[in-house]
This record gives C-alpha cells, sequence and structure tokens, in this order.
C-alpha cells in the first residue's frame, strides 16, 4: 500500500482536483439554470446531455488512447474542458448548454478513463483494494469540497465558472509530472447485451434503473433545490448530503454483501432508499427532513452500484467479469440519458416535489424486481460468490474493470487457500 501512495499520490490529487471542478460545474448550471430563466424540461436536456458525451466517451476513448498515447489525450481533452467552462456565462443559452455539456461529457469520459488506466498500472496485485477503495474516497471528497466552493462568489457572475476551469487545468499537472511510467492501454471486448441479460437479468435490468436515478442525483438535485427556493447555502449542503450518505453506507453495505444473497440485499436497499426519497416528497418543506432524505438516497442509491456489479460477478465465470463489465456500464449509462429528462418531466407536472415522486417509483422499482428475481432462481452459496468492491457511478469503464480484476484476483486467492 505504501508503495502504492508513493507512486500515485499525484495522480490520486489530480483526480481530486477533476472531481471539484465537475462536481462544481454540474451544480453551479443548476443555479445559474434558474438565474438566466430556464425551464426545468430545458435543464433537464442540459443535464442529460453530459451522459450523453459521458457514454460517447466511453466508448471512443480506448481507441484514441491507442493511436495517439495517454499525454495527448490528456492535453486535448484538458483544454476542451477549461475552454467549455468558461464559455457558460458567456453563451446563456439552453441549446449553448446542452452542446457543452456533451463535449464536456464526452471529455470527462476520456479524462477518467486515462486517469484510471495509470492508477491501475499503478496498483499491484496485493493493494489493488485499497487503491479503489482510496480512488472512491478521493472521488467523495472532490465532489463534496466542490458543493463548498459554490459559496465564494455569486453564482449570477463569471468568477465561479473561472474556479473550476482553473481547477480542472491544475489537475493535470500532478498527473503529467507524474513520474509514474504511461501504461500500456487495453480494453477486454464486451460482452453481447443479450447473453448479459441471459446471465444476470438483476444485473442488467438494475444498471438501467440505477442509471436514471444516479443521473437525477449527480444533475438534477441542484436544479430540484433550485426550484424548491433553497438559499446558495442550503442547495450546497443538500447536494452534498447525497455523497455524505454514499460515504457512510458504502462499506457497511458492501461487508453485508459478502455474507448474504446479494439480491435480498439490493431489494432492501432500493426499497429502504424509496422511502428516503418518499421522506423528501411528504415533507420537502421541512430543510432538515430534506436533508435526511438526501443522505438515505445517497447512501442507497451509490452502493447498489457496486452491489448490481458484485451479484452480476456472482453468475459469471472469472474470465467472463471483465468483458461483462463494459455491458454493465453501457447499459447504465443509457438509463442516465434518459433519467434526467424523466425526472425533468415529473418536476414539470408535479412541481419539485416531483423530483422525489421520480427516485421514488424507481427505487421502488427496483427493489421489485429484485424480489422478483428471487423467485426465479437459487442464490448461489456466500463461500461461492465474488467480492464486493467499492465503485462509484462516475467512474469510467477502466475502473469497473480493476473492480472485477480485483473480485477475480481475491475470488482465485480463496479458492487456493482452500484447496
Amino acid at each position: 500500500m505504501f508503495h502504492f501512495l508513493k507512486s500515485a499520490w499525484a495522480l490520486l490529487l489530480g483526480m481530486m482536483l477533476l472531481m471539484v471542478g465537475n462536481g462544481m460545474q454540474g451544480t453551479l448550471l443548476g443555479i445559474r439554470g434558474e438565474i438566466e430563466g430556464f425551464s426545468t424540461y430545458e435543464m433537464s436536456f442540459v443535464m442529460s446531455a453530459y451522459f450523453v458525451g459521458f457514454l460517447g466517451g466511453s466508448r471512443l476513448a480506448p481507441e484514441m488512447i491507442r493511436r495517439v498515447g495517454h499525454v495527448r489525450v490528456f492535453a486535448a481533452l484538458a483544454s476542451f474542458i477549461s475552454a467549455v467552462l468558461i464559455l457558460y456565462p458567456t453563451l446563456a443559452e439552453p441549446w449553448a448548454w446542452v452542446l457543452g455539456r456533451v463535449l464536456i461529457g464526452f471529455c470527462f469520459s476520456g479524462v477518467y478513463v486515462t486517469a484510471e488506466s495509470w492508477l491501475n498500472n499503478a496498483a499491484t496485485n496485493e493493494s489493488r483494494g485499497q487503491a479503489l477503495s482510496l480512488y472512491m474516497m478521493v472521488q467523495m471528497i472532490g465532489i463534496v469540497s466542490a458543493q463548498g466552493l459554490l459559496m465564494v462568489a455569486d453564482p449570477s457572475g463569471y468568477v465561479l465558472f473561472v474556479i473550476p476551469s482553473v481547477l480542472v487545468s491544475i489537475s493535470f499537472a500532478p498527473i503529467l509530472l507524474s513520474i509514474s511510467p504511461t501504461p500500456a492501454f487495453e480494453t477486454t471486448k464486451p460482452m453481447s447485451l443479450r447473453e448479459l441479460y441471459h446471465i444476470s437479468p438483476l444485473g442488467m435490468v438494475g444498471m438501467v434503473l440505477l442509471g436514471g436515478i444516479f443521473a437525477a442525483q449527480f444533475g438534477m438535485s441542484a436544479v430540484y433545490a433550485s426550484k424548491a427556493g433553497l438559499s446558495l447555502r442550503e442547495l450546497a449542503i443538500f447536494v452534498a448530503s447525497f455523497y455524505v450518505g454514499a460515504t457512510v453506507f458504502q462499506y457497511p453495505l458492501g461487508w453485508i454483501s459478502d455474507r448474504m444473497d446479494r439480491r435480498v440485499l439490493i431489494m432492501f436497499v432500493a426499497v429502504g432508499g424509496g422511502a428516503g426519497a418518499v421522506i423528501g416528497w411528504i415533507f420537502g418543506d421541512s430543510y432538515p427532513m430534506l436533508l435526511l432524505a438526501a443522505v438515505i438516497v445517497g447512501g442507497t442509491t451509490n452502493p447498489l452500484y457496486s452491489l448490481l456489479i458484485a451479484h452480476t460477478n456472482d453468475f459469471l465465470e472469472t474470465d467472463d467479469m471483465a468483458a461483462a463489465s463494459g455491458g454493465l456500464v453501457f447499459v447504465n449509462g443509457l438509463g442516465a440519458i434518459v433519467g434526467p429528462v424523466a425526472t425533468g418531466w415529473m418536476m414539470e407536472v408535479f412541481g419539485p416535489p416531483g423530483y422525489f415522486g421520480f427516485l421514488t417509483l424507481i427505487l421502488v422499482a427496483t427493489g421489485g424486481y429484485a424480489a422478483y428475481r428471487t423467485t426465479r432462481r437459487a442464490s448461489p452459496s456466500v463461500e461461492d460468490t465474488s467480492v464486493y468492491a467499492p465503485v462509484m457511478p462516475t467512474a469510467s469503464p477502466v475502473a469497473v474493470e480493476v473492480a472485477q480484476e480485483y473480485a477475480i484476483e481475491t475470488q482465485q486467492e480463496e479458492e487456493e487457500g482452500q484447496q
């Protein structure tokens, strides 16, 4: 672990700054959109556009890296990100923001693919589990810190758009100047979606639904808070509460998942998240109850991502785990594209409470489908299940493959120890 930190601290620092910049611009657009008079439905397309770009970047970035290398891809995408962040306030039109979000989603996806392949190269078999945990913590710290920076200037001005642009630009310095060698880049050919569904219906359906949930959380929470009339300080704390909940619940739920039928746990976690959303739906006028709802929803939806990956692994041969990761990330991205638009429609029809109404419906549907799947086939024994590895839904397919590799290596070590 010490060797990993020594070789990867610059990468982790750079990734934290990237997450600060990304988390800040997402929330800031939700606030500025209200100031500019954009409708909820217009903002839903703006937020959805990020995931269109992110999904495209996750598919095309590996080929870009293979053709021109990590450093050139990093530098090129960094320049586009900084440019778009500066242009947002100068082109305050919904169509311009949609185009900007597509581009910035594409660029961030490529940046994550590049950085995560470097991090994976820095980790050894012995430190890969700790590396995943550290990476997730860095992401959480970055997103939560971003919300605090929203209060340093007036969101109707330019300063708050300059800050994430500068942070993203600075983030590349420790990464590009790191002594870590540029890794060889290889990706596994994704498993077909039909084959993936046949192997794990819950994994695939759950990932689609969870994509919509997380996109609504990551993209539309600031829009909801602005429409609900929260102050800037209240909005920042509200958005941060989702990720505080994720940090608190991630590891306890992971520990439990290694000791019981994961489908049952997924059912209870999803229904628990739905109950949290109901609190926000009914008691949204009470700010403390709103924060409680955010903590519960964030504390359930983020671990669900890792739980669904681990559950899918339970029904895969170890040689197929990495291939399945590409399909899981893809269907999650499809759900993420639809999520903000569906949330925006709910908010247009039912007002701000429609935000939590959407979360309630999708989380309950996820829990219900998990309950249904428990009746369709027997659960594998706990001794034969794969290891839970924490992964954030903001990660690229590379991080998911790293988690798969960690599960494979740990499972093989356990099998060898039993022989």
